[in-house]
């Protein structure tokens, strides 16, 4: 039987052996293309080179392409586990051709691998093609010798492919297998869609001829390279060559199901209902690993968010199968130990996806059981009678509170007969984005636009430049400006100022011109043009008229700093990889001249060794004073050749690559110093996490960090004078003065135990008890570190062999005071309880309390008033013993 990883090898091997380039298998995140949720087919990595925008060294090339099908329109989540092959995650091998040949290649390349190479039954092949194709329909018979019966033409819906409503597009030829015993000799085109419906016969390969280019007004023109993209799924051919029913019975999947089984101690029965729930679990690990490793992280928005539904959707069904502690964590193992000699990523990022898993079902775990409970409420089992429809509401009280996403309650609302209102969800997630806008704008959080500024004055059409990379102080002309009283915007021609962009806030500085200043407050992008806006100092000529001249100026300090903190956040990169691992990716950053901020993927606080380690990587890097290369290339070169590019952003055919040879490449649009040691400094302020799964690093450089430092070491030199001692000594002070105090509390500790507690006295009487004896009643104040001094106090009052009572004001650090009662047995007894005395003395002091009969605790709001209070409880007592009588 051959296994998935040789039909994967064979299929690489056949075209690299006919000429084509064996491209690896792009990120599942398309690098330059954020419209799109995530790659899901071969060619989307090659999209650019199809639209013409980009130019590589090769006209053919063959892949195995890692995919995912789980959001947006191609979405095969809900399908998946009840089919035979459904996936999240697949892999599409797939051969391309651009320009170079054309259907005649195509079509025998695809079918001399399946049937010679493969050795798959010939007999056994239809081919769809469009019904206008009659090129494709005559090369399938007369060059390959396909049976006419066997070629269906079909229409646009399942034989022509376009991209999208304009641009490169063309029919398609899919090729058939028929899985039947007995394949029938001839069958009309009818019978031959009912048998694919049925299952009984599978789409193996597409291709796909893009031989045309869709204008605005729908019309097709010939394209002047016409092109070849196809996809074969891996899972189907293997399940094929296998001669199972299901992908899920391939190599690529039993151990995963092993694993499933193990975990839930019972072996896998196809048969059995539970199965679903078994290759939901195998499929979804599959999908989570893949997704992980690809930098993807569970989060309530885009792409994490479809993987946040995935991971849910699983412990959903870890939980009809029994479970109750995270389970797809450890089927995400078996996909590293399964699939890790194809993908490397999976085991050099093992312990991050095992992290990140586990974290998200715990997560998930806390509130499912609340969930599940309120959904059993909302869709009994019984469908009792009424609405058979769960409101738009309830179903929103789910995602918001338990995290259900609303797929997963339509999933689950579907298998009890019940429909979902999700108009009504929809509405009440909007009013709540609504609330939280106007909480934002309400805490001043909203940025409002400057259209204070009136209309723009154009002086010159000419174009502006961008010169802040090689200078911060430049002669310039106005090109535009906008002003209203002391409110002015600027378009520069030559303009050194910055924007905010990639995380790097903007310049400030100044714009002087003749008898005029402009104090630029600040900096943003106009219709494809930075200005500069601030307040005018002075007055600008009374109607603008070229040339306007102006000396622009950064401070070149403050610039410095800025270029310091942004090339460390490169360096704080690379060094967190190394450190953490490759799962680490930049999730955000803040890149200012007093600071930076670095936002992270990782799911774990740093330990205190992790910390030490990065920081002393940077450092070194800057003291080995490493040179910043700067340049252009294309944005496949640069990614080709290791460039780190921003999670999710689009970037052009040319980008700015940012390296230090051996230490870190990424496209970046920000300003950087020439070499490290121009940073001078490194030092973590701080490290915390500020989302799931998103950790977050402060950080400072150069004269910051050392500033930082050396009020470090003159806090160090302060708390050595007060301690009497040398900073380096400091520690060892520390211990010595802590253990001066544990042995003077242990001392006082024991005065208080044999009566010299330092109490003061405030009131003291003894009452004579009709039939003999008598009851001593003691008033006083006492001052205590805490609640316990006064406890202690109490237990020796209790314990020293005398019929009495106390009432003890205690005196608390920071002002406060406490009220306590102490009774022994013999006087409680007679009627003297501590929990009445307390309560009735408390109100003397607008305090409240309670307790037990030997002892009571109350607060003390008035302390004026305590003296009075501890005397008069003598009056309390009194009064108590002569009503009770002897």
């Amino acid at each position: 039987m051959m296994k998935a990883a040789e039909v994967r090898q064979k299929f690489l091997d056949y075209f690299q052996e006919r000429g084509h380039a064996i491209r690896p298998s792009s990120s599942l995140v398309p690098s330059d293309d954020p419209t799109l949720l995530f790659t899901n087919a071969g060619m989307v990595q090659f999209k650019r080179i199809f639209l013409g925008q980009e130019k590589v060294p090769f006209k053919r090339a063959a892949t195995s392409q890692k995919c995912v099908r789980a959001g947006g329109k191609h979405n095969d989540l809900e399908e998946v586990g009840k089919t035979a092959r459904h996936h999240t995650f697949f892999e599409m091998l797939g051969n391309f051709s651009f320009g170079d040949y054309f259907k005649k290649d195509a079509i025998r390349f695809a079918w001399e691998l399946l049937v010679e190479e493969l050795d798959l039954d010939p007999d056994r092949f239809y081919a769809t093609v469009h019904h206008t194709d009659d090129e494709a329909a005559t090369l399938w018979a007369e060059d390959v010798g396909l049976d006419p019966s066997r070629i269906f033409r079909l229409g646009d819906k399942d034989n022509f492919w376009q991209m999208a409503d304009t641009g490169p597009c063309g029919p398609c030829s899919e090729l058939h297998y028929d899985l039947r015993v007995d394949v029938p000799e001839r069958q009309s085109t009818e019978e031959f869609v009912a048998a694919g419906d049925r299952g009984d016969i599978i789409e193996l390969w597409n291709l796909v001829f893009m031989q045309y280019d869709r204008d605005q007004a729908g019309e097709l023109h010939p394209l002047p390279a016409p092109c070849v993209d196809t996809g074969a799924g891996l899972e189907r051919v293997t399940a094929v060559l296998q001669g199972v029913d299901s992908n899920y019975h391939t190599d690529l999947f039993r151990p995963l199901l092993d694993r499933v089984a193990d975990v839930v101690g019972r072996p896998y029965d196809p048969q059995a209902q539970e199965s679903v729930s078994y290759r939901v679990l195998a499929d979804h690990a599959r999908a989570v690993a893949f997704l992980l490793a690809d930098g993807v992280f569970p989060s309530n928005e885009g792409r994490g968010y479809v993987l946040r539904r995935i991971l849910r959707r699983g412990v959903r069904h870890a939980w009809l199968l029994g479970l109750r502690e995270p389970t797809l964590v450890r089927v995400v193992d078996a996909v590293v130990d399964s699939m890790g000699e194809a993908y490397p990523e999976l085991e050099q990022r093992r312990e991050h996806l095992r992290q990140a898993t586990r974290s998200e079902e715990e997560r998930f775990l806390a509130t499912i059981a609340g969930g599940m409970s309120r959904f059993d409420e909302l869709a009994p089992v019984s469908g009792a009678a009424g609405s058979h429809t769960i409101p738009g509401e309830d179903v929103f009280k789910l995602y918001d509170t338990f995290g259900f996403p609303v797929d997963l309650v339509q999933l689950m609302a579907e298998e009890r007969g019940y429909e979902v209102d999700v108009a009504g969800f929809e509405a009440a997630l909007e009013a709540q984005r609504a609330r939280s806008r106007a909480d934002r704008a309400e805490a001043g959080l909203v940025v409002e636009g400057a259209e204070g500024l009136g209309g723009w004055e154009m002086i010159s059409e000419a174009e502006q430049v961008f010169v802040g990379y090689q200078a911060t102080r430049v002669e310039t002309e106005v090109l535009a400006l906008r002003r209203e009283g002391d409110a002015v915007g600027l378009i520069l021609r030559e303009n050194p100022f910055y924007a905010e962009s990639g995380g790097q806030i903007s310049d400030g500085g100044e714009v002087m011109g003749y008898g005029w200043t402009l104090h630029v407050e600040e900096v943003r992008k106009i219709e494809g043009r930075t200005a500069v806006l601030g307040t005018l100092e002075g007055e600008l000529p009374g109607e603008a008229a070229a040339p306007l001249v102006a000396e622009a100026a950064v401070p070149r300090d403050v610039r410095h700093d800025t270029e310091r903190n942004h090339t460390a956040t490169h360096l704080l990169h690379a060094a967190l990889r190394a450190v953490l691992g490759e799962h680490v990716v930049q999730r955000g950053s803040l890149v200012a001249p007093d600071r930076l901020r670095f936002d992270f993927a990782h799911t774990a606080p740093m330990s205190a060794a992790e910390r030490e380690k990065v920081e002393a990587i940077v450092n070194r890097r800057v003291w080995e004073d490493h040179p910043v290369e700067i340049g252009q290339r294309s944005y496949r070169d640069a990614v080709e050749a290791g460039a780190m590019a921003l999670f999710g952003e689009k970037y052009g055919d040319e980008v700015r690559v940012v390296q230090i040879p051996g230490v870190s490449m990424e496209l970046c649009g920000g300003t950087h110093v020439r070499h490290t040691g121009e940073i001078g400094l490194f030092h973590i302020t701080s490290e915390s996490g500020v989302a799931a799964g998103v950790r977050r690093i402060e950080a400072l450089t150069g004269p910051g960090a050392f500033g930082y430092m050396k009020e470090r070491e003159r806090r160090l030199d302060d708390v050595a004078h007060v301690l009497k001692t040398q900073p380096e000594n400091l520690s060892n002070r520390a211990e010595q003065l802590l253990g001066e105090r544990a042995e003077l509390e242990s001392l006082l500790d024991e005065l208080r135990s044999v009566g010299g507690a330092g109490e003061r006295d405030v009131a003291s009487e003894t009452f004579e008890l009709n039939g003999g004896g008598t009851v001593t009643y003691r008033g006083a104040r006492l001052r205590c570190r805490d609640a316990d001094d006064a406890r202690k106090w109490g237990d020796a009052f209790l314990s020293g062999g005398d019929a009495g009572v106390a009432l003890v004001g205690a005196d608390l650090p920071g002002e406060k005071h406490s009220l306590f009662a102490f009774v022994t047995d013999e006087v409680i007894s007679r009627g003297v309880r501590a929990d009445t005395l307390v309560r009735e003395v408390a109100a003397m002091v607008g305090g409240r309390g309670g307790g037990r009969p030997h002892m009571a605790q109350a607060g003390v709001e008035d302390a004026g008033r305590l003296d009075e209070a501890l005397q008069a409880g003598a009056s309390v007592v009194r009064r108590i013993l002569e009503e009770k009588g002897p």
